[in-house]
């Protein structure tokens, strides 16, 4: 049989970030002393209280369909957080409830552009990002930055890429996979292009929790009016509240593109899962103490994650702000990404993403959402890989 698949479905990449993932846990499963460095999901897990509520759920019957956007009590919940943390104000309307943050991007995009659209996204980017833009019938427009200017696109270079066929701008920060994280006056002058231009902003928000050296999250959509009917807010329970498996996401949007999600939702997925939308109710209104010992991990983790590296020949790396990543630039050992992934995986039995996957060659991404126990035996392994090289 001679199967004709479809030109966007054939145009998409694999996750490389799932595949090293998947091998290595296989090579796990069979026995081997494998120290991974590549799943994106906290270590920690799901605080109980959240477990509790959607555990009483499942003993209740909550088990049923739900209005297609999510239940009243979780869209209400989430507006209330916008208003208390963000100083948004939305009405539950203006909220969707998706299954994952991943999948809160794809409506946005799916829901915003089309053929002839352009999507301008800054790399490294979110490995996914370019595949929804493809998936939606657009045209992904790639702005390269480095660690140089610790991985922010600038003004000129927004500018520079807005033709009038830009229809959305992709901003994340923190970012994945970089730990970047714009300040509140570099947010605004992105914003303020985007206004200026008609250029709507997909602002990815799910790493917003996590911070360090005082670094602040200011969503773009509180600057002003002009600034909030320009934006689509985007989250999810998988970081802040470790909640990656239970596929929670949710965003924010001017009502008109509300209504549109909502439409595009409730013809592919329909609702979330009914009593995991009870444990996101109890994330948000429950106790939040759980993150400050959290962050107090990470931040221990970073830094000695960074020192690492830092030591490591031919190796150099920006510190990270936000999120759980780091994004060593690793063009000094004379390997590119995907080569070097390879080898330290097959000869030290160490998983990282190549940078490949992220539009940065130069690079890999190392997640320090594990142990310092790991993150030392990892890094010692790697540094006697690239030392190898050297001789």
């Amino acid at each position: 049989m001679n199967y004709k698949i479809s030109k966007r479905a054939a145009s998409l990449a694999p996750s490389l970030t799932l595949a090293i993932d998947s091998k290595a846990k296989q090579m796990k499963a069979e026995g081997m002393d494998v120290v991974g460095f590549g799943a994106g999901e906290p270590d920690f897990d799901t605080p109980q209280h959240i477990k509790d509520a959607a555990i009483k759920a499942l003993n209740d019957g909550f088990t049923k369909y739900t209005p297609s956007s999510g239940i009243p009590e979780l869209r209400q919940a989430i507006a209330d957080k916008f208003k208390r943390e963000n100083g948004l104000t939305y009405k539950p309307g203006q909220i969707i409830v998706s299954c994952g943050g991943k999948h809160s991007c794809y409506n946005v995009i799916l829901a915003t552009c089309e053929e002839g659209d352009e999507v301008i996204i800054p790399s490294p980017y979110w490995l996914s990002y370019p595949e929804m833009v493809k998936l939606a019938g657009a045209t992904p427009v790639i702005v390269a930055t480095t660690d140089r200017s610790e991985f922010k696109i600038t003004p000129e270079q927004l500018r520079a890429a807005i033709t009038p066929r830009t229809r959305l701008f992709i901003l994340n920060s923190p970012s994945n996979p970089t730990g970047t994280v714009y300040s509140p006056a570099e947010i605004k002058t992105l914003g303020d292009i985007c206004v200026e231009k008609g250029v709507l902003i997909m602002s990815d928000e799910i790493y917003e929790h996590l911070l360090y050296d005082g670094a602040e999250h200011k969503s773009v959509a509180s600057l002003s009016q002009a600034h909030y009917d320009h934006t689509i807010v985007v989250h999810g329970f998988a970081k802040a509240w470790s909640m990656t498996g239970w596929r929670l996401g949710f965003l924010a949007a001017p009502e008109p593109i509300a209504r549109a999600i909502d439409a595009v939702q409730s013809h592919s997925t329909s609702n979330p899962t009914s009593f995991a939308q009870k444990g996101a109710v109890a994330a948000l209104t429950g106790p939040q103490d759980h993150l400050k010992g959290w962050l107090v991990d990470y931040a221990r983790r970073r830094t000695r994650a960074w020192q690492m590296l830092s030591a490591m020949p031919g190796v150099t790396c920006v510190n990270s702000k936000g999120a759980f990543y780091l994004f060593p630039n690793i063009s000094g050992t004379g390997l590119k990404s995907s080569e070097f992934c390879a080898r330290l995986l097959e000869q030290e039995k160490v998983a990282a993403v190549p940078g490949i996957a992220f539009g940065a060659d130069d690079y890999l991404r190392i997640s320090y959402a594990t142990s310092l126990a790991n993150i030392e035996k990892g890094l010692d392994r790697m540094d006697k890989f690239v030392r190898g090289l050297k001789k």
